[in-house]
């Protein structure tokens, strides 16, 4: 070391350095403090206000505000005209930038629309979000048949036939759990919650390539989804169709092929077909 260098030269270098890495704390601090925002908007999944969120996320109403502000400003957040906060339009960009670059989202929905026009009903593309189905993707069918899960839909596992799917290929004891933790009783009150028979179940409808549900969810609505499972067997996806519940009745055989083989050739196009 020199010897002019002085102490003060370096509890002054030392105190930049320090002042540098709580700069770059505070940048991160804000960027998680954004995302707190956002990821609370989507799970609840409804527009929220300021305070609801900052109670929320457990941060000061001040600071949440400037975060509002800043995120309404860059269209990642909208505000509504009764002050509500929602996602903005810059997130759904990101998203289907996104989604444009997944392979398998490309092969899943062109076979969606072509399970759609082959089963004349409508066709979703569902995946898991920890302890919920996610609607991917949807083919609305030609008739006028209106059915309430949208694409982004997040609905407790324990409630639909691609729910049960998207967990089948997991141990036992993991399926028990998960069910114990996560299953929720349905509105029209017909979705089973005991976790050990869900689990038999989920099992029993993975190993078959099929699943079945009748107005679990939804009055009057059922659901026959078949597994896409990647290299390692792991059911990542599920092709369904959703339909009024009378016509699993009158001619499930003629759905219960058209999804198992759709299912397959998704697999088939990623190659996934030889787990």
């Amino acid at each position: 070391m020199d010897a002019k260098t002085s102490s003060a030269d370096l509890s002054g270098d030392a105190g930049s350095e320090v002042e540098a890495k709580g700069a770059r704390r505070s940048r991160v601090s804000g960027i998680d403090r954004a995302l707190q925002v956002i990821d609370h908007l989507y799970e609840t999944g409804a527009p929220s206000g300021a305070y609801a969120i900052a109670k929320a996320i457990k941060a000061p109403l001040s600071t949440v505000y400037v975060i509002i502000d800043d995120l309404v400003e860059k269209n990642m957040l909208a505000r509504n005209a009764d002050g509500s906060i929602w996602l903005g339009a810059r997130l759904y960009h990101y998203g289907l930038a996104y989604a444009r670059s997944l392979d398998f989202m490309s092969v899943a929905t062109h076979e969606m629309h072509d399970l759609c026009r082959e089963a004349g009903e409508t066709v979703q593309v569902c995946g898991r979000d920890g302890d919920y189905m996610l609607v991917l993707a949807m083919a609305d069918g030609p008739s006028h048949y209106q059915v309430a899960s949208r694409v982004g839909t997040r609905v407790p596992l324990n409630w639909t036939a691609s729910g049960r799917l998207l967990v089948g290929h997991l141990p036992e004891a993991e399926r028990i759990e998960l069910f114990k933790r996560c299953a929720r009783t349905s509105p029209t009150g017909r979705a089973e919650i005991d976790a050990r028979t869900l689990s038999d179940s989920a099992g029993k409808a993975f190993e078959q390539r099929l699943s079945i549900q009748v107005a679990e969810s939804d009055y009057a609505v059922a659901c026959i989804a078949s597994p896409v499972c990647d290299r390692s067997g792991e059911c990542i996806a599920t092709i369904s169709i959703v339909l009024p519940e009378q016509k699993v009745f009158s001619d499930e055989n003629h759905y219960t092929e058209h999804v198992r083989a759709s299912a397959q050739r998704i697999e088939k196009l990623m190659g996934w077909r030889n787990h």
